[in-house]
């Protein structure tokens, strides 16, 4: 019987490696940081744990708490999804605890990139982390990088994401420009429609969908009303994944311009279904996309940057990028890399 204590926030990124992963573990028992709904044949147990440090008194309660967890669970693997409060606490009590139990830690990018920089409680708390687990996963080398310079010993991060399923849609491509990541400022989805305004002047024929919603999405209709692009931008919202695999699959290009981000999730799927993608320059884009060969990298998001992927031949971008996708970017590889770490630890 292998068990897997599973600790993350309660979000879709613990979900989707939960998804990933369980088939290898019979049993799995999972805490985050507030109680949720999954439900699934292979957990066990749900345990909720205020890891909050606002309140000092809350640091003893918590560390009792996941004390409390280990002896009762008594889990042959932990893997804990992103540096926080709970990871920290977590491997605090483990210490505590003399348990000899293998960690494994799934960074995310800004727990690494921009936490540390928030002064030097947090830097100390994510180099505790980082010097406390057994095995290192992340989705971009340039994040490894980051982590190996915060670490106090060698981590040899191994690169793994939470990888798509390949779908196979017979759908002819239209002159569809596609957007679906989160209208909130991160994503300047502003940005890419006032690009989008100087693009379709030139290219009448060519449409906007808008997908997902958020914080800006009133104002960013608004911008299309001011810019008089009701008839060229469209607005749908969450689509579920068909709908959403529909929409790259009879796309041209895809479009993301985030000030910072990992490897998307997105960004797969786009390549997968024949999408050019346009992307900001950043490190984890660079992983995947060469610059006029497989996309365009964005220097620049002030100009007309959609003007460039015309001048791609897009049927030979999608073959390069559906051979980079079942490389590195499916489930099934990925769940191999996830398999075998666990092995190693097992074995030991």
């Amino acid at each position: 019987m292998k068990k897997l204590l599973l600790i993350g926030s309660n979000c879709v990124h613990t979900y989707n490696y939960f998804h990933l992963v369980k088939r290898y573990f019979d049993e799995v028992v999972m805490v985050t940081d507030e109680e949720h709904d999954i439900v699934d044949a292979k957990i066990s147990n749900c345990y909720y744990v205020n890891s909050s440090l606002k309140e000092l008194k809350n640091y003893s309660k918590a560390i009792h708490s996941y004390k409390e967890i280990l002896k009762t669970e008594k889990p042959d693997i932990i893997h804990i999804q992103q540096i926080s409060t709970y990871s920290f606490l977590m491997l605090r009590a483990l210490k505590k605890s003399r348990l000899k139990i293998p960690v494994v830690l799934t960074t995310w990018g800004s727990d690494v990139l921009i936490l540390p920089n928030k002064g030097w409680v947090f830097k100390k708390m994510v180099q505790y982390v980082l010097n406390h687990c057994d095995k290192f996963t992340t989705d971009a080398q340039f994040v490894a990088d980051r982590m190996q310079q915060l670490a106090k010993k060698p981590l040899n991060t191994v690169i793994a994401n939470f990888g798509i399923n390949i779908v196979d849609i017979e759908i002819e491509k239209e002159n569809i420009i596609y957007s679906n990541r989160l209208h909130k400022p991160l994503y300047r989805i502003d940005k890419i429609i006032h690009a989008f305004h100087q693009f379709v002047q030139q290219h009448p024929d060519w449409k906007l969908v808008i997908g997902a919603t958020g914080t800006e999405t009133d104002a960013l209709k608004e911008l299309t009303h001011r810019l008089n692009l009701e008839d060229e931008v469209t607005f749908i919202g969450w689509v579920d994944p068909t709908i959403n695999s529909k929409m790259y699959a009879k796309s041209k290009i895809w479009v993301s311009i985030p000030e910072s981000d990992a490897t998307s999730i997105s960004l797969l799927e786009a390549m997968s279904l024949g999408c050019v993608p346009v992307v900001i320059d950043l490190p984890a884009n660079r992983e995947w996309i060469e610059h006029q060969k497989n996309g365009i990298i964005v220097q620049d998001i002030e100009t007309n940057f959609l003007e460039e992927a015309l001048l791609l031949n897009m049927e030979e971008a999608a073959l390069i990028n559906e051979q980079i996708i079942r490389e590195k970017g499916t489930k099934e590889v990925n769940r191999a890399i996830y398999f075998k770490i666990y092995d190693q630890l097992l074995m030991c």
